[in-house]
């Protein structure tokens, strides 16, 4: 079984900087990787993808503020947050994408996520 844990959200003042973190348990059952998102929701928003890591690369939406980034070694995603703003307030997720058997379906698991506050 996957399961993801976040940690390092927080309260933090408007220009700050926190890093998100993603540790992945039951690596060892994983027999494909796909992607790995990190995306938010905020209180009565749709949730909405913020970063994604895969074979191919990575990609931000928040314009070179937000940077996905992995540690294998660790089984560890990361989240580089800068220069945050308010509306960046929400609960951060990761997902991931993954096969458990080779030739099975693809599944996606996702931690409980932590929260972000950007506030003064």
């Amino acid at each position: 079984q996957v399961h993801l844990v976040e940690s390092g959200g927080g309260l933090v003042q408007p220009g700050g900087s926190l890093r998100l973190s993603c540790v992945t348990s039951g690596s060892a059952s994983i027999v494909s990787w796909h992607s790995t998102d990190w995306y938010r929701q905020a209180p009565g928003k749709q949730s909405e993808l913020v970063a994604r890591l895969t074979s191919a690369g990575t990609i931000s939406t928040a314009k070179g503020r937000f940077t996905i980034s992995r540690d294998n070694a660790k089984n560890t995603i990361y989240l580089q947050m800068n220069t945050l703003k308010p509306e960046d307030t929400a609960i951060y997720y990761c997902s991931t994408t993954v096969r458990t058997a080779v030739g099975g379906p693809w599944q996606t698991y996702r931690g409980q996520g932590t929260q972000v506050t950007v506030s003064s």
